[in-house]
């Protein structure tokens, strides 16, 4: 799964700007799917058809966009104003690398002298090395958007760090499970949807989730940790195992497929652990409550330093949460 992870976040995917990454998903998931296409707003569906004679629909989705920033105002001296799309530590990305979609590269950066407590959007800045607006503006146009210039590092044992981890490997971890249900006979239509414009609202699931109308959603991404010194306590760590939600605070997942998919966990010997996260939310909110609403789960990878340059997961937890989906769909499917 590694190399599909590395394959998948290396293309540009900065929210609202996804199609290098839905190309890239594209081609890997044709191989193993029925049907592929681009809805309005962007969104990747791939279509595996059941042969029973009233499928369910079972919707399993993460998503393709990053967070960034966008070009707003270039100054006279060369330097570029920027707007964040999705959340940003500030703190965490003082400093960093980022590449612009035309392959522009910089870093972003404080003004000078502001103190750490005080960083915010309004004094951030991205240097590209221009002298000048004019010199600048040959490279750079307003709207363009800038991603962390990072890759996927391999650690100790199967820990990687890197960006963007958030969602990538949920993306890796979908495409890992629908070569794991390659050549099983399904019942159900499986529809594997790598959406648009998460960081910014559940935008893509909402769309995509009104017009499949699933009677099944898994959601596939990232969660927090409680496993660094001086971290709120949590039952989460990376290493633990695919991690089965219960809630967010954007959701509470059905009582009823959080116990199926521990028991799929036990039958299987899948190390797993139980996700209460205090805060943030994922695709799973919008996939539950699109029109009369659908049974709605999340399988997320634990990952430390979220939504800074350099996130950290363990590789072995993917493995297990593609491990566990598979077995939950074969189960359900039969």
């Amino acid at each position: 799964m590694l190399d599909i992870f590395k394959k998948i976040a290396a293309a540009q995917g900065v929210t609202g700007n996804e199609n290098d990454t839905a190309g890239v998903i594209a081609e890997l998931m044709s191989q193993y799917t029925d049907d592929i296409s681009i809805d309005n707003l962007g969104n990747l569906i791939a279509v595996k058809k059941g042969t029973g004679e009233a499928p369910q629909r079972i919707m399993l989705c993460a998503h393709m966009d990053e967070i960034g920033f966008m070009v707003t105002y270039i100054e006279k001296n060369g330097f570029l104003r920027i707007a964040p799309i999705g959340g940003i530590d500030y703190c965490s990305i003082a400093y960093t690398r980022v590449r612009s979609e035309r392959g522009v590269r910089g870093i972003v950066a404080p003004e000078a002298k502001v103190k750490a407590a005080d960083f915010r959007a309004d004094n951030f800045f991205i240097d590209i090395g221009a002298k000048s607006e004019k010199e600048a503006a040959r490279r750079v146009k307003i709207g363009d958007t800038f991603r962390f210039d990072s890759d996927i590092v391999k650690l100790m044992g199967t820990r990687v760090y890197g960006h963007p981890i958030d969602d990538r490997i949920g993306c890796a971890v979908m495409v890992d499970i629908a070569r794991r249900l390659d050549k099983v006979e399904l019942k159900d239509d499986i529809y594997y949807v790598f959406s648009v414009q998460e960081e910014v609202g559940l935008r893509g699931s909402k769309t995509a989730a009104y017009a499949i109308e699933p009677d099944i959603a898994l959601a596939f991404d990232v969660t927090g940790t409680g496993d660094v010194p001086g971290d709120t306590p949590m039952a989460c760590e990376i290493g633990g195992g695919a991690a089965i939600k219960i809630k967010d605070s954007s959701v509470i997942c059905d009582p009823t497929l959080v116990d199926e998919l521990i028991s799929v966990a036990k039958e299987n010997k899948i190390k797993h652990q139980l996700e209460v996260l205090l805060y943030g939310g994922t695709d799973t909110a919008s996939m539950q409550m699109s029109r009369a609403g659908s049974r709605a789960g999340a399988l997320s990878v634990p990952a430390r330093y979220i939504h800074s340059a350099n996130e950290m997961i363990d590789m072995s937890d993917a493995e297990a949460c593609a491990a566990l989906a598979a077995e939950f769909i074969k189960g359900q499917s039969k």
